[in-house]
């Protein structure tokens, strides 16, 4: 079973993504700012196959515990995509440059945040 970190400070967003990466088989890891986000990464590094993220978010944005992960060598290679209504081109370069491997614009459907997911975990597998 594949274990995916919700960070959004949304509890609404995160209790929707929860039912259903649960229904899908997931276990799933919740945090509600970067900062939580990132103290949970360090705690749980082993268990964690990928993280989904909120870009604006109270305490720490996504983006910048994004940088933070990708400066600690046991963190970094955990895939990390974005899920927010952030859609703004300087935005998405910053993510890509700090290592984001995918940008999933808000409102979502459930299916299609899965499906991401699904993508990159295979990929990694393959590499």
């Amino acid at each position: 079973m594949s274990t995916v970190l919700v960070i959004d400070d949304s509890e609404t967003v995160r209790v929707q993504l929860l039912r259903a990466f649960e229904e899908a088989g997931y276990e799933v890891l919740e945090a509600e700012n970067g900062r939580l986000g990132l103290e949970e990464m360090k705690r749980s590094k082993d268990k964690i196959d990928i993280v989904l993220c909120d870009v604006n978010m109270p305490e720490m944005d996504g983006l910048e515990m994004v940088r933070l992960v990708h400066l600690e060598d046991d963190l970094k290679g955990i895939p990390i995509l974005m899920l927010t209504t952030e859609a703004s081109k300087a935005s998405k370069e910053i993510g890509k440059d700090a290592g984001v491997v995918a940008w999933i614009t808000k409102p979502f459907k459930s299916e299609k945040v899965i499906s991401a997911v699904e993508r990159v975990l295979k990929r990694r597998k393959k590499a």
